[in-house]
């Protein structure tokens, strides 16, 4: 249940932070955060990553929407048993439902955080879970799932009797 409220915790942060660039930041505008580094800049992406499939809103909504239930379930039934898988879980569930809400309340999703020392797409917070989230699980699956969730385990009785 911790992961829920963790999930809970960065869809609002997610939230609140579009909030505040909707509220103070005028379509376009841009606002220093980290000189040099990143900028705060309002874009509204109907897309999805590098507004791919941007006249295709509400598809990306079903995606998201059924994106969402299925990390739900998989993180309710352990998919992963191990604390490390589950936020890899976690990470991708908030971000799923964060953009999910944008999508459905606002015909377009909210993004602000512009890299300024490189030619980068922009993003939000919950486009940060879903990339740590998926690169996260990727080499959690590959590299650590047999060993954290104990699975490639041989009993004494699967010894090959011929080898």
């Amino acid at each position: 249940m911790p992961y829920f409220l963790l999930a809970a915790l960065l869809v609002a942060l997610d939230q609140l932070v579009k909030y505040l660039v909707l509220t103070y930041i005028p379509l376009g505008g841009h606002v220093p955060f980290l000189p040099c580094l990143v900028e705060l800049t309002y874009v509204q992406n109907t897309g999805a990553a590098f507004s791919m499939f941007e006249e295709h809103t509400w598809l990306l909504a079903l995606v998201s929407l059924v994106m969402s239930a299925v990390l739900a379930v998989a993180l309710w039934k352990n998919f992963f048993r191990h604390p490390l898988g589950k936020i890899t879980l976690t990470l991708l569930l908030a971000g799923a439902v964060g953009n999910l809400i944008d999508r459905v309340f606002r015909g377009f999703v909210v993004d602000m955080f512009n890299v300024l020392f490189m030619h980068f797409a922009v993003f939000n917070v919950a486009d940060i879970c879903v990339v740590v989230g998926g690169i996260a699980a990727a080499v959690y699956y590959l590299f650590l799932y047999e060993k954290l969730e104990g699975k490639g385990e041989k009993s004494s009785g699967d010894a090959n009797p011929h080898s």
